[in-house]
């Protein structure tokens, strides 16, 4: 069993087989382990979400299409719960982001919205307005390539180092800042756009 390839043993959990699971477990434990705990930063959190990373497995495992590496793939899911972990314990917190305006004449003009960089309290008026803004920042994340989403969640989300990131995803730093900078280019141009229809 321990000689078969990742893509036997996922047709094989697919099959409900607990003895390719475990072979898969004991396969990939360590660096799910070290992805989560190199994010979330706590040994109990990253050992409570190696566990739920290994529960998607084996409940979705016919999710994964096999063109890709299984690794890599069952790190995207470490990534995914660890972001959203994170979400969760800084629910509260606002996001502070420094996008680029365009390099127009204009851009003076359409300076980064005050709510993305003001970590103040907002009054009671505001919190509607904030949420909205919150949620459509949101969707435009989604719009990202996912190469260049998940390097802006790690560093914004997750608040890890440029060479945090780098380590984690296996990419050149400089890899990782310029998925950063053409993420926060997009975000910030779809934002103005959206600004200026209104």
């Amino acid at each position: 069993m321990e000689k078969q390839s990742d893509h036997d043993l996922i047709r094989h959990v697919c099959e409900q087989d607990s003895r390719a699971f475990e072979v898969l477990f004991a396969r990939y434990q360590e660096p799910v382990r070290q992805r989560l705990l190199g994010m979330v930063r706590d040994p109990n959190t990253a050992e409570d979400l190696t566990q739920e990373v290994f529960l998607r497995v084996w409940t979705h495992a016919e999710q994964w299409n096999g063109r890709g590496p299984f690794k890599a793939w069952v790190l995207r899911i470490a990534t995914n719960l660890a972001l959203n972990h994170l979400r969760t314990v800084r629910r509260r917190r606002e996001l502070p982001l420094e996008l680029p305006a365009e390099p127009t004449e204009e851009s003076e003009l359409t300076p980064v919205p005050i709510w993305m960089i003001d970590t103040a309290t907002r009054r009671p008026e505001e919190a509607l307005v904030d949420a909205e803004q919150c949620e459509r920042l949101q969707r435009l994340l989604e719009e990202l390539s996912e190469d260049k989403r998940e390097v802006f969640r790690l560093i914004h989300d997750a608040e890890l180092e440029v060479r945090e990131v780098a380590a984690n995803l296996g990419i050149p730093e400089g890899t990782v800042r310029s998925r950063l900078h053409y993420a926060k280019k997009q975000l910030a141009r779809e934002w103005h756009s959206h600004e200026e229809k209104r």
